[in-house]
């Protein structure tokens, strides 16, 4: 059963920044596609503040049913419109994805993937992850690089496959947080602030891979 039109929708949003990632937001659907759901701009459940949404950012939602049943979903953004109000378009899950037990987690793999970084001052360097998911990657870099929270980059990360076949996904990140380690070195949790989808679903195909290698262990 999907979601209704008004009803209301209560997600969280995939980070790279574990507190950021538990932040519970809730939006109400102004409208409906074949493909997608239209929801206003969220609001935090908590402090009651907006929250901008990016294309590409992944979502595990859930709605409840007159009879108090929460359903949970996976989705993530496709687009914006403007219609008097902004309104953000979001995927419409197929009714069999819909399932009563919730995701604990954004499915988010330990990984040392290469990856090359521009600054917005074109500065570039190239570095590995040490994660990476369907909502952003975190990278680890030498020390002596000017890193900053809100600062945008654009990111080419080599992506390897089970088939031996290696492709590049390209997108643009705003870092969430830097932490600097005991090493000298930074390590940069980045969000995706624009990605397009076949280039996010190389990143969700190697995460795949990697858990299905994890259990088979």
């Amino acid at each position: 059963m999907l979601p209704k039109l008004n009803q209301m929708l209560h997600f969280q949003i995939a980070s790279s920044d574990e507190e950021e990632a538990l932040i519970e937001y809730k939006s109400r659907i102004a409208d409906a596609h074949e493909d997608g759901f239209l929801i206003e701009v969220p609001i935090s459940e908590k402090t009651g503040r907006y929250k901008r949404l990016f294309l590409g950012d992944e979502l595990s939602v859930y709605f409840v049913s007159e009879d108090g049943i929460k359903s949970y979903f996976d989705s993530h953004v496709l687009g914006f419109k403007e219609d008097g109000v902004k309104l953000i378009k979001i995927r419409k899950p197929e009714p069999e994805r819909i399932t009563k037990v919730q995701r604990r987690s954004f499915l988010r793999v330990p990984a040392e993937l290469e990856i090359a970084v521009k600054t917005a001052g074109n500065l570039r360097f190239v570095c590995e992850t040490d994660d990476v998911g369907g909502g952003g990657i975190s990278f680890i870099c030498d020390g002596k690089w000017p890193l900053s929270s809100e600062q945008q980059l654009e990111c080419w990360l080599l992506v390897p496959f089970k088939n031996g076949s290696i492709e590049h996904a390209f997108f643009k990140g705003e870092i969430v947080r830097v932490v600097e380690l005991d090493s000298g070195r930074k390590q940069a949790m980045i969000k995706y602030v624009s990605i397009n989808d076949s280039e996010r679903q190389k990143v969700i195909r190697y995460c795949f891979e990697k858990q299905l290698e994890y259990r088979n262990r």
